[in-house]
């Protein structure tokens, strides 16, 4: 299974109109090469460069999609606002049920987003937290893809003198 975006290259920058700089929209992504037998797709963005890529403390998740059906091959930028029928967001590290696009606090971050092909849905999770995520695909992932981009806070403007 692959995994792409229209918005960035894999290991390139996110555009500054997919994070809390810009309009916090959740980027494009397209998938293919698909298994036998999927049921459903999960989707888990994670940052594990928090707070600081040179000091790493966490795993900071960004966004949780669960139950996105078997024929849909995208999410077109913002789908975040208005998922595939069925689907349904998971709890990000915010502790809000959204995507939250990248806000690194210092330095380039790289943000991981897997894609879990499923051969069950996952009907019984209604907005779950990494771990319920983590438990509920075990012994389900049929294929996994996923595609690395990265971001840095644009540096502010210096000063002028008079």
């Amino acid at each position: 299974m692959q995994l792409r975006s229209s918005a960035f290259e894999s290991m390139g920058s996110i555009p500054r109109k997919h994070t809390c700089e810009g309009d916090d929209l959740s980027p494009p992504l397209e998938w293919s090469d698909v298994p036998e037998g999927t049921r459903s797709f999960a989707l888990l963005v994670q940052d594990p460069d928090a707070p600081d890529p040179a000091a790493p403390r966490r795993i900071f998740v960004h966004w949780i999609v669960v139950d996105l059906p078997p024929d849909v091959r995208q999410l077109p930028a913002g789908a975040a606002a208005k998922l595939p029928p069925g689907a349904r967001h998971g709890k990000n590290d915010y502790n809000k049920a959204a995507w939250a696009g990248p806000c690194p606090p210092i330095g380039r971050h790289r943000y991981f987003f897997a894609l879990y092909a499923l051969d069950t849905r996952l009907p019984d999770l209604h907005a779950p937290t990494r771990d319920e995520f983590e438990a509920a695909v075990a012994g389900h992932i049929l294929a996994r893809a996923e595609l690395v981009g990265t971001y840095q806070k644009e540096a502010a403007a210096p000063r002028r003198a008079g």
